[in-house]
């Protein structure tokens, strides 16, 4: 290894800031670091939910120039095209790099094709972009109901969707916006999943939770509904079932954004890792952290979490000590309603079932907490501010005094206002 050593991350998301300003946190100048994203600007992606209802995408960007500058962070505007690991070597569009270690954060894609007729016929979430046409599409919806037309608006998640979440604040929100423009009960909300429960993922308590709440809102509520086609002004499932629609909102299945040959990837690109560590199997020196890994659950908090375990693991070997932490798969989450918040931490397991990986351990009611209230949204809020003011400046999430403040803030919130 160099007198220096070298990193590289790819991708500059949440798993890949929250690693690169970790290691710069945690060794100083004790290591040489380069960040490589094929975009020169951060998304706070879970915000971008609030773009349909009028909000400015640009607010939710953060320019990468000046916290990597300011931590002495050589930033590459390129796409990673190839990683060679005999070599130590990763292929750009900008040149070759080369590395002591090398994470891997290039996140997640959508691939609409999957399910027949959807990119066609459906609007879809992932990028702001996506979100304005959301936007345009529920102003036709709510003037089509102003002139009497009864409306049909249909939200569908289909198989191999990894992170529902957004979809189901979508659907609550809308149904709070739908009211303040006074035209809720000229339109028909309906919600289809593949899922056996509501947020499947998360285990049995959020279930109740939209269960409680659909029926509050009068949101007509189909679980096990397998999508197979879509046709115009219709949904077919896998039941034999079909859903009308005059507006339909999906979240498609998800890919790996990137497929690097010579690493061990899944059927989908996702890159396999070992889960304390997020080191890539049979490698020493490459990590795979946040959507790009195999975790089966795809979602900001985790991504968090695993940027800090495979940092903590390379600032071990450098330091030639023991790593403090490993990766503790936990969920932590603010579903915005618009009039009010649901809050959900969920502890999470390996199960060793190939097929289920991920279970929700029940059984850890220290720290299972849901709860639902207005005041959940001011804490939305917080979280909205608190971590693009930490990349914003260049420093991890999960470090320093303003890590401890917000911690106990969260604590304090979710033992007040969580079960």
């Amino acid at each position: 290894m160099n007198a220096t050593p070298k990193v590289v991350v790819l991708g500059g998301g949440f798993a890949g800031l929250e690693t690169i300003f970790y290691l710069r946190h945690a060794l100083g100048n004790r290591v040489d670091l380069t960040l490589v994203s094929d975009q020169d600007y951060f998304l706070f992606k879970p915000n971008t939910i609030y773009i349909p209802f009028g909000q400015d995408p640009e607010q939710f960007k953060i320019d990468l120039k000046r916290p990597t500058q300011r931590k002495e962070i050589k930033l590459i505007q390129a796409r990673a095209q190839e990683i060679d690991a005999s070599n130590k070597k990763v292929l750009t569009t900008a040149g070759d790099l080369r590395y002591d270690y090398l994470v891997v954060a290039t996140g997640a894609a959508m691939r609409p094709q999957e399910i027949p007729g959807l990119r066609k016929h459906a609007l879809t979430l992932w990028t702001p972009e996506e979100m304005i046409d959301l936007r345009h599409g529920l102003e036709r919806l709510v003037e089509q109901a102003h002139t009497g037309n009864r409306q049909k608006l249909l939200f569908l998640v289909p198989p191999n969707n990894k992170c529902s979440g957004p979809l189901y604040e979508l659907v609550l929100m809308t149904d709070t916006w739908l009211n303040r423009q006074g035209v809720r009960n000229a339109v028909d909300l309906t919600w289809s999943t593949y899922e056996e429960g509501y947020i499947q993922a998360f285990g049995p308590r959020l279930n109740t939770v939209v269960t409680d709440e659909f029926v509050e809102r009068n949101v007509q509520g189909h679980r096990g509904f397998v999508v197979t086609g879509i046709e115009p002004g219709k949904v077919l499932y896998q039941n034999g079932e079909t859903l009308p629609y005059d507006l339909l909102v999906s979240f498609p299945p998800y890919v790996a954004k990137e497929r690097f040959a010579g690493l061990p990837l899944d059927d989908r690109g996702f890159i396999h890792v070992e889960p304390d560590s997020r080191r890539v199997r049979g490698s020493d020196s490459i990590f795979a952290v946040g959507d790009a890994a195999d975790f089966p659950i795809k979602q900001a908090f985790l991504a968090l979490l695993q940027g800090d375990a495979a940092a903590e693991q390379m600032a071990a070997e450098i330091e030639r000590r023991k790593p403090a932490i490993r990766f503790e798969p936990m969920s932590m989450c603010v579903m915005e309603e618009l009039n009010k918040a649901t809050f959900a931490q969920v502890p999470l397991k390996y199960t060793g079932d190939e097929a289920k990986p991920i279970a929700v351990d029940t059984a850890d009611a220290e720290h299972y907490k849901v709860g639902v209230s207005p005041l959940w949204r001011g804490g939305k809020k917080i979280l909205g501010i608190y971590l693009p003011w930490r990349f914003g400046s260049g420093e991890p999430f999960h470090a320093g005094f303003a890590w401890d403040v917000m911690d106990l803030g969260l604590k304090v919130m979710s033992k007040v206002m969580a079960n």
